[in-house]
């Protein structure tokens, strides 16, 4: 675990592009049985988080026309039930982070993995962000 000090500005980076945290399962339930689409960001301390996935996630949520009706994100080692709680919806995919995924009605939709995200820049994962958007949205 991280201690909080440290992870703050990391938490508030998101949340100022418009996401909710999560920080127990019970939220993350919630949140999963409304209906609609929902964008979970598994946020993370990791640099390719700060360098290129919470950007890129920001980037398309705010260029896009067609967005999720929820936008949420856990953090990796930081808030372990929300995570572990999340991560139970993405299965069978393994723990990631930072990753990105699409839910439609409670379903998975599209998955963006670390390694999809490691060596890419924030613009290429914005462009194809917004077109899973413009598809499940």
């Amino acid at each position: 675990m991280y201690p909080e000090h440290l992870v703050h500005p990391m938490r508030m980076d998101i949340v100022a592009g418009g996401f909710q945290e999560l920080k127990s399962a019970s939220e993350v339930e919630d949140v999963m049985a409304k209906p609609g689409t929902t964008l979970v960001f598994f946020n993370s301390v990791c640099g390719c988080s700060a360098s290129t996935a919470r950007p890129g996630v920001k980037n398309a949520v705010a260029a896009s026309v067609k967005k999720p009706n929820q936008l949420v994100t856990v953090f990796a080692g930081v808030d372990p039930e929300a995570v572990q709680k999340a991560r139970e919806y993405t299965l069978p995919y393994p723990p990631s982070s930072p990753s990105i995924a699409l839910f439609k009605d409670g379903e998975l939709v599209h998955f963006v993995e670390r390694h999809h995200i490691e060596g890419r820049s924030a613009d290429m994962i914005a462009g194809h962000l917004e077109g899973v958007f413009d598809e499940f949205c």
